[in-house]
């Protein structure tokens, strides 16, 4: 890599000679990053050694009926299906009369871990004795969160194992997500720790599995709005309730109903500029906290109705980050037109619960593929070349013929063009 010697010094343009230089790319690859290079400034200031812009489509979901709030939802994804499903799941739950959202305290826990501990039990017990003035200490290190009514809430301890002890610090940290301040927080807390009691500190982190910031929502669905043609909705509920009582049950079914889950949770945190990797983390031990992977969703069937829940720790913030730097934040903030964090958290699970309802509404009727097979033949089609016009063509004769691969497409495509050719002269 020393041709590459302090590239993050570079300006932009000597970084893309650079690549183009020593990667040996083609003019037209170089011209796809300098195309796709729209925020240079944005780019670098949000990450390291930055080339180029990579995005993703945004789009809305309709039909969210939140305590009784309409709203509209921007999705980031990649994924063929997931704003269709997630509008199909929210109009169902809305002609029902919509979804009840709650959250807890917002409260994030960081972690100092003590190492070396020769008694963990009389270590636990120091620490519990100076627990206040630690807290304080905390507080200090960020006195303006405790002005705008944030700030520590409570101190933890628990042993680990012979020689490691954790102390849990609790932390209102209002509309942020909070890891910077968290951070300076638990640093000035570990610095006092070993001064009093002269113990090693192995780290300071705030930890994503925020157990204390809680999401949850509900619906309650009469079955005859689950009908389907050839299928009464009486039926279609039972199915939806035992396909939930087997991701409860079977982690291997489990992973990916929750996966259909955060299909629609990481596509809203991402259009709200939070981090999905923290939230997909902090979901999935949430899912294993009874010591086994299980669905984040339940089902049931009672008095002829389908009753749906789904809890989630969701730490996402309203302010701060990235937040406040990536403009098309603010634009998905004002389309939803939330006004808070646990706000946008009341969201986000309720598309969770909405991406849920989708998705096992068709495993359990006309099978998932039905309505995935179109979109992605689309993406397919557009692999091969089709243009806008020739598209819907290639996608119908694709699904005439049964076929499904890439090849096919092409073939298609050229006996169409060559077809269209054929007449025009």
């Amino acid at each position: 890599m020393q041709n590459y010697g302090k590239f993050y010094q570079k300006p932009w343009e000597e970084r893309i000679n650079l690549i183009k230089k020593n990667e040996k790319l083609t003019e037209k690859q170089i011209q796809i990053l300098e195309t796709a290079a729209q925020n240079k400034t944005l780019g670098n200031t949000m990450i390291e050694n930055y080339i180029t812009d990579y995005s993703y489509p945004e789009g809305i979901a309709f039909h969210y009926l939140i305590n009784n709030k309409d709203y509209i939802v921007p999705m980031v994804t990649e994924e063929p299906s997931v704003v269709a499903a997630s509008s199909h799941g929210a109009s169902i739950i809305a002609k029902a009369g919509g979804f009840f959202a709650s959250t807890s305290e917002r409260l994030m826990i960081g972690q100092i871990i003590v190492e070396n501990v020769e008694d963990t039990e009389n270590l636990t017990k120091k620490i519990q004795k100076i627990g206040k003035e630690l807290l304080l200490v905390a507080d200090q290190a960020h006195p303006s969160l405790k002005r705008r009514g944030g700030g520590t809430r409570w101190l933890k301890t628990r042993i680990l194992a012979a020689d490691l002890v954790t102390i849990d610090i609790a932390i209102d940290v209002q509309e942020a997500m909070g890891a910077n301040m968290i951070n300076t927080m638990l640093e000035a807390v570990a610095k006092k720790l070993e001064e009093l009691l002269n113990q090693q500190v192995l780290m300071s982190i705030l930890s994503n599995y925020a157990t204390e910031c809680v999401a949850r929502a509900t619906c309650e669905i009469p079955v005859e709005l689950l009908a389907k043609k050839g299928i009464s909705g009486e039926n279609i509920a039972q199915k939806i309730s035992q396909a939930s009582r087997v991701a409860q049950l079977d982690p291997y079914r489990a992973v990916t109903h929750n996966k259909g889950i955060m299909n629609g949770v990481d596509a809203v945190v991402m259009a709200s500029g939070n981090d999905w990797r923290a939230i997909e983390s902090g979901a999935h031990a949430y899912a294993a906290r009874n010591g086994q992977y299980r669905g984040l969703s339940t089902w049931k069937l009672s008095n002829n109705c389908l009753i749906g829940e789904l809890e989630l720790p969701l730490p996402v913030g309203f302010v701060g980050g990235s937040i406040g730097i990536i403009p098309l934040v603010k634009v998905n903030q004002d389309l939803l037109k939330i006004t808070s964090a646990q706000e946008l958290e009341c969201v986000i699970v309720s598309v969770g619960l909405a991406q849920n309802l989708a998705a096992l509404l068709a495993l359990v009727s006309e099978g998932i593929q039905k309505g995935h097979m179109r979109l992605q033949l689309k993406s397919l089609v557009i692999a091969a070349g089709a243009d806008a016009i020739e598209e819907q063509t290639v996608v119908d004769k694709m699904l005439q013929a049964g076929k499904r691969d890439l090849e096919s497409a092409k073939k298609i495509l050229k006996e169409i063009r060559k077809r269209d050719k054929n007449a025009g002269s």
